[in-house]
Order: C-alpha cells, then sequence, then structure tokens
C-alpha cells in the first residue's frame, strides 16, 4: 500500500474513527484501525466490537492494499504534523511495518494484518428513514443526561428510541430514565420509519453520534433491525449493536392529573437552585421548595456546614406545598428548557412532578422528588 493524503482531512478522519477504540485491550487488534486504500479513496475503520465507524476520504493511491494501525497513536502523529502538509503512507517490506511520511517527519509503525480485524456490520437491516441531523441531535441532546450509569440496569444505559401513534399521527419519540428522573422527546415520524422495532441505542453509540452531527442541516440516514443499528453522515458510517433488553413501560410513571401548576423564570429559578445548594450535602444534594401565594422559597439545610434560602417571584395559584428535590437534577433539566420560563406541575410531595418547556413542544421530564 502507498497513498498519499491530505493532513487536515486524514487528521478529520482519524478523529472520528479513534474515539471508539478503547485506550486498553486484551484484543490487540483491536487497538488498531483499519486503513484500505484502493481507486482514489483512504477507507478509515475502527470498532470494540460494540460500535464500527467509517470513514471514506479522497487521497492518491499509488499502490491499493490494506493494514492495520495504532489508533490513538497515528491519530497522534498526524494531529502533530505541520498544516498543510502531505502525508504518505507507505507499508515496508516484509516486516509488517507501516512508513509515515510528512516533510522532514518520518515514523514508522508496527502493524497487524488486514485480515485480523473483525467486522461487526454485516447483516442485514429491516428499517430504513431519513432525518435532519439537527432533529436527531435534539432528541439526544434533550434525553441523554438521564441515561442511568447503572450497569445492573443495563436496559437504562442507552435511549430508546420508537415510534408511536399520537392521535392518529406517528410520531418518533426518544426516551431515558435512571428511575430518579426521565426524559422524552418527540417529533413527526420520518417516511420509513413507522412499523420499526424499539431499540435501546447504548449510552457510547448516542455520544458518538452527538459528535458526529456537524452540520444540523445535513441529512442523516438511519437504519435498524432487532440487533443493530447505522447511522450515516456523508462519507462517515457508524454501526453499533444494540441493547439487547425490554425497556420498561415509562408511560406508568409520566404523571396525568397533577393540578398544581407553577411557572417560574427559568435563568433566575436555576440561579436560585444553584446559589442555594452550594451549602448542600455532596450525597443528598437536596434542595427544598415551598411554594404559596406567588412566592417560592428555596431552602438548603445542611447539619455539617450550615443552611440557605432564596426567595424568587413566581406563577402559582394552587394550595401551598413543601417538596424537596435533587439539585443537580433539577439544574440538569432546567438545562434542556429552550424557552424563557419552566412549567412545573405538581401533585403532593411524594409523587413524581411533571416538567414541561413552554416553548419546546414535544419535550416532556418527570422528576421523583426526595424526603426533605
Amino acid at each position: 500500500m502507498k497513498v498519499t493524503v491530505e493532513r487536515a482531512q486524514l487528521l478529520k478522519s482519524l478523529g472520528h474513527v479513534h474515539r471508539v477504540v478503547e485506550r486498553r485491550n486484551t484484543i490487540p487488534v483491536l487497538s488498531n484501525a483499519l486503513m484500505r486504500a484502493e481507486g482514489a479513496s483512504l477507507r478509515l475503520k475502527a470498532t470494540d466490537l460494540d460500535i464500527e465507524v467509517v470513514e471514506t476520504l479522497p487521497a492518491e493511491v499509488a499502490t491499493g492494499g490494506g493494514i492495520t494501525v495504532p489508533a490513538h497513536m497515528i491519530h497522534d502523529i498526524v494531529r502533530k504534523l505541520p498544516d498543510g502538509s502531505q502525508v504518505q503512507i507507505e507499508t515496508v517490506g516484509d516486516k509488517g511495518t507501516l512508513a509515515v511520511r510528512a516533510g522532514r517527519s518520518r515514523f514508522t509503525l508496527q502493524t497487524i494484518p488486514e485480515g485480523d480485524f473483525p467486522d461487526i456490520a454485516a447483516g442485514e437491516m429491516s428499517h430504513r428513514f431519513e432525518l435532519p441531523a439537527g432533529h436527531l441531535k435534539r432528541l439526544i441532546d434533550k434525553t441523554q443526561f438521564a441515561i442511568s450509569t447503572e450497569e445492573t440496569r443495563y436496559y437504562l444505559n442507552g435511549i430508546y428510541l420508537h415510534v408511536v401513534d399520537k392521535g392518529g399521527a406517528a410520531m418518533l419519540r426518544a426516551v431515558a430514565t435512571d428511575g430518579h428522573r426521565l426524559a422524552q422527546v418527540e417529533f413527526g415520524a420520518p417516511e420509513g420509519a413507522a412499523g420499526m422495532p424499539g431499540v435501546i441505542v447504548p449510552r457510547k453509540t448516542v455520544a458518538e453520534v452527538q459528535r458526529l452531527v456537524e452540520n444540523p442541516e445535513e441529512s442523516v440516514t438511519v437504519e435498524l433491525s432487532t440487533a443493530k443499528i447505522r447511522f450515516r453522515f456523508g462519507e462517515t458510517v457508524l454501526t453499533s449493536k444494540l441493547i439487547d433488553g425490554t425497556f420498561p413501560d415509562y408511560a406508568r410513571v409520566i404523571p396525568a392529573a397533577n393540578d398544581k401548576v407553577l411557572t417560574v423564570e427559568k435563568g433566575e429559578f436555576a440561579a436560585a437552585v444553584d446559589r442555594v445548594s452550594t451549602v448542600s450535602s455532596e450525597r443528598g444534594r437536596a434542595v427544598k421548595l415551598s411554594v404559596a401565594d406567588g412566592r417560592l422559597t428555596l431552602s438548603v439545610t445542611n447539619p455539617d456546614s450550615g443552611s440557605a434560602t432564596e426567595e424568587i417571584e413566581v406563577s402559582y395559584e394552587a394550595d401551598a406545598l413543601d417538596i424537596g428535590f435533587n439539585s443537580r437534577y433539577l439544574l440538569d433539566i432546567t438545562g434542556q428548557i429552550d424557552g424563557d420560563t419552566v412549567e412545573l406541575k405538581l401533585a403532593d410531595p411524594g409523587s413524581p412532578t411533571l416538567i414541561r418547556d413552554p416553548a419546546g413542544p414535544g419535550a416532556l421530564y418527570v422528576l421523583m422528588p426526595m424526603r426533605v
């Protein structure tokens, strides 16, 4: 193999593929990225056996062929090369090494044969649809924070992507929950999504897809089956295994009868929660909300460090209520609100609270209260 590539393009492509490679691997070839030169392009591929990313970039190919090289090392080398340089990549003799040249720099890297590299992308996809990258990014951005990190409840370690019927209209919905809070976002299902199986997209895959959305206006092709999902962003293709589990019946925890409506200015509310939680304990993070007669009093009491209170004006016409929440969870949710106000629908101190964004239809959040 002998190929010449423009440094900026190579760096961008390596940036997309090398991230899926774990720093520590018991299987040596999984530390490597596959490089294959053919025609007028160079194809890069990396995998951790759960996710595979493939990217194709234009190149001057003198001799075709394929080899695998340490992914993080080749990325670091190209990153440190001078801007605007041409990078020449060439396999050397029978020693199984790869020479990388740019200007006066020369590197020789150990390789592993292409035949040892695994392929997880095979298999038929039963459903295929396209949607704007901005829509996909919104589904992820608004729900990702609620993904559980508890490995024993593995079926919560991702975003549940499925199609629902809402008033006769098909909606593509994303849901994530960790048992303490729930985030749900939806919009009109694109053509081809109808009848798709409900799938749980793993947390690491979600993070990689989020990074690959560079232009919200471009179109993303999504293909999926009951076992795998594939995202195509132009010349970049990410294929991932899905979480093999059953997502819980989340609709049961979304309250429908909460009749105490509290409307508060988002920025003022978030700043007040942040200030009073300064004295909260690292473990509890509990903040008490006392609401009555158009006023909300936020208070935190920590026996080890002291207490704090702050009062803000709100819109609230129901009976007085005291309720406690984890302050970090409150801030996570207010951080997803697009508009200037937040609407909290309350029931009683022991029941889940429904939080809506008046300016962001299609998104809702549920937060479980804490004892304070």
